[in-house]
């Protein structure tokens, strides 16, 4: 037979061609694989990644350059088969075998920026091989890890908490609470090792679902870390409760943000900006204030005389018996003073965690709406047993 004259010019062009003849010769996609296989040991590092980046390259080829010693050679090859890992890693056949044996490979090479490679690839591809993902999220190297912490789907909620609480580097714990859509189990462990970086990029995830009792924990531990105070001041969805508490704890400049919030109500707003010129010396803020607001002041500085003083002369009842009530902790005759001193729903919360310390969980909370929890009827009986004479009661 009569040599194809195309296939002896391309051996004549891979033995002796200049680079840049040999470069283009090893990036057809119709070129012979033993032409292929011959320039993959080829002497300069362009001709070798053009023979590495193409598709018609034989997998014996792609594994003889997975031991490239370049590793941007070893990249190239990494990036090439990983986005075929599902088909890969169910072949049977002899060379897609090769090339999935040659994936694994790279996914374990020494140099970062070959792993890397592939976890770009294989960070959001909904099929890949689940072996592979959980080795790339417990790579040391975050670079490799974190793309496939924060976006494979391939990672169950139990292999995120796993990561938490055996992190292969401290590192690993930042990255898990950077994924999108977190979970509040998830939340939750990393709250749990209060550890700052950490705690501070979960705060950051407006998408991450945190309990809020976990929120309350992470508020009081605040005062002490201020790494995360602008984190908290700036978080979507804080509940009113939420938001006095951090205002008794972040630093003074994050008081305006905190008080700027769009999603205060004006009462609110107030009171923080009178705690702010309290703060900061502007006068006697609180004496300005409406008398519920006065309140919640004196609920944020933690003032439980003036509360009492202020409930009783505006319920109109003895200073004794409020003071009783906050003794037994009742939590439905806090919310009725409340009621009777005009105050608003938003008051009777601090009436019963600063006065009855009560604890957050077991409030009665306002409505939905910011209604009253109780009827009307309810907390006038209520009063009517405050006002009753001591020894009948």
């Amino acid at each position: 037979m009569t040599p194809d004259p195309g296939y002896e010019a391309a051996k004549r062009i891979a033995a002796e061609g200049t680079e840049a003849e040999r470069i283009a010769l090893a990036s057809l996609p119709d070129v012979a694989p033993e032409i292929l296989y011959f320039l993959a040991n080829d002497g300069q590092l362009r001709v070798r990644a053009a023979v590495a980046a193409n598709a018609a390259t034989p997998a014996q080829a792609d594994s003889l350059l997975a031991g490239d010693d370049d590793p941007r050679v070893r990249a190239v090859v990494g990036r090439k088969l990983a986005p075929r890992a599902p088909e890969l890693a169910a072949a049977t056949d002899r060379l897609r075998a090769l090339a999935w044996k040659t994936l694994c490979q790279l996914a374990a090479d020494t140099a970062v920026m070959v792993r890397a490679v592939i976890a770009e690839e294989l960070q959001a591809l909904p099929g890949a091989p689940r072996d592979l993902i959980l080795r790339l999220a417990q790579d040391a190297a975050m670079e490799v890890a974190a793309p496939v912490i924060r976006f494979s789907p391939q990672l169950t909620e139990d292999d995120l908490l796993a990561l938490v609480e055996r992190p292969p580097v401290p590192e690993t714990v930042t990255a898990v609470a950077r994924r999108p859509r977190l979970s509040e189990r998830i939340s939750d462990a990393v709250a749990a090792r209060a550890e700052t970086a950490p705690v501070a990029a979960l705060l950051t995830n407006d998408s991450a679902a945190i309990r809020e009792r976990t929120l309350d924990t992470l508020i009081a531990q605040a005062a002490s870390r201020p790494e995360w105070q602008e984190s908290l001041v700036r978080r979507a969805g804080l509940s009113h409760r939420a938001t006095l508490a951090l205002a008794a704890v972040v630093a003074d400049h994050l008081l305006e943000p905190l008080a700027s919030r769009a999603d205060l109500d004006p009462g609110l707003a107030r009171l923080l900006r009178a705690r702010m010129d309290l703060r900061l010396g502007r006068g006697d803020a609180a004496a300005a204030l409406p008398p519920d607001l006065a309140f919640e002041e004196a609920g944020l500085q933690g003032d439980h005389g003036m509360m009492q003083r202020l409930l009783a002369e505006h319920a109109g009842v003895p200073l004794r018996a409020v003071e009783h009530v906050a003794q037994l902790r009742s939590g439905k005759a806090l919310v009725s003073l409340c009621w009777r001193a005009g105050f608003s729903p938003r008051a009777a919360l601090a009436a019963q965690t600063v006065l009855g310390r009560i604890a957050p969980a077991a409030v009665i909370a306002p409505t939905a709406k910011g209604g009253w929890p109780l009827t009307e009827a309810e907390m006038r009986w209520q009063i009517e047993l405050l006002n009753e004479p001591e020894e009948a009661r």
